[in-house]
């Protein structure tokens, strides 16, 4: 299957400023990839570099097999791009403004109103065409920056921060139609909301100080371990005594004779079971604890905090 995006050795500098350093990155039909990083770290660039707003200082982009500086009008065909904030006309009505942006995108004079028939129907929009924007919520307005990103059918969208500044019940709409896109395009969702990402992509990738630090699947992810495990005895022998078995290099009581332990990377489950069966604690309980999103995202990114 080939990708509908791919980034290769992509570098941006600022003056003297690295931005991005050697950035690799693809997105499959029907993928939503989330990115993910702390401010700074180079989310905006990478999306703005995409969508063709700034040039790259080295590396290639190619969009639906397209390259984005040697054919940059037929690979920017293959997008849609979301911006953090929607570049609305608020004195415009909702048919009004995705009219002109079907016509920005060279959309067929006679497909038009078909065109924004399926926008509004995929956003939610159909009893809305004849509202001024300026007069919708703010969840409204965020379906029309994102009718407009596909009023073109792309095969791929960029959504950079799509749920910002909304509430509970519009992010949990948002989201929805998010999922409903990734079925029949490929993603980009740029976020710093961690459940946003577990709740919506498929894969994600960590970019920290303008650098790739991190690229999985969800599914795998949440399969590894963490390093970490919680024991539950019969009979307990304090804190201490368990920080004397081998492997274990972190204790912390939970209660009722429950504690979480940390272990080294050597360490077997096993070895580690059969010590406490030596001792006669009354082994009740040993559940290995699997590593999430946000234990990722902070090691990862404050790695060089903790070291420096």
């Amino acid at each position: 299957m080939e990708p509908l995006i791919r980034m290769t050795g992509i570098t941006r500098f600022f003056g003297q400023f690295l931005a991005l350093q050697d950035l690799h990155l693809e997105l499959l039909p029907g993928e939503i990839v989330g990115l993910l990083g702390p401010n700074g770290a180079g989310k905006t660039t990478t999306m703005r570099i995409l969508s063709g707003c700034l040039g790259a200082s080295s590396g290639t982009v190619l969009l639906d097999g397209f390259s984005l500086s040697e054919e940059p009008l037929r690979a920017k065909r293959a997008i849609g791009y979301l911006p953090e904030n929607p570049p609305l006309y608020p004195e415009l009505t909702v048919d009004e403004y995705l009219c002109f942006c079907a016509r920005l995108k060279a959309v067929v004079r006679s497909e038009i109103a078909a065109a924004l028939d399926r926008v509004k129907t995929l956003c939610g929009l159909e009893p809305d065409g004849d509202r001024l924007i300026r007069n919708l919520s703010k969840g409204y307005q965020q379906r029309v920056g994102i009718a407009q990103a596909i009023i073109h059918n792309p095969r791929v969208i960029i959504l950079d921060e799509p749920t910002n500044g909304l509430d509970p019940n519009q992010i949990i709409e948002i989201r929805n139609l998010i999922r409903t896109l990734g079925k029949h395009h490929g993603v980009i969702l740029s976020t710093h909301i961690l459940p946003e990402v577990q709740s919506v992509c498929d894969r994600v990738v960590i970019l920290n100080r303008g650098r790739q630090v991190y690229m999985e699947r969800l599914a795998q992810m949440n399969d590894q371990e963490s390093g970490m495990l919680t024991i539950r005895l019969e009979r307990s022998p304090g804190e201490a005594a368990v920080t004397e078995l081998e492997g274990v290099i972190g204790v912390t009581a939970l209660g009722a004779n429950r504690f979480s332990l940390r272990l080294t990377g050597s360490c077997s489950i096993a070895g580690l079971a059969k010590q406490i069966v030596q001792r006669n604690w009354g082994l009740q309980e040993l559940v290995p604890e699997k590593q999430n999103l946000e234990q990722i995202f902070y090691r990862l990114t404050t790695a060089g905090e903790q070291n420096g």
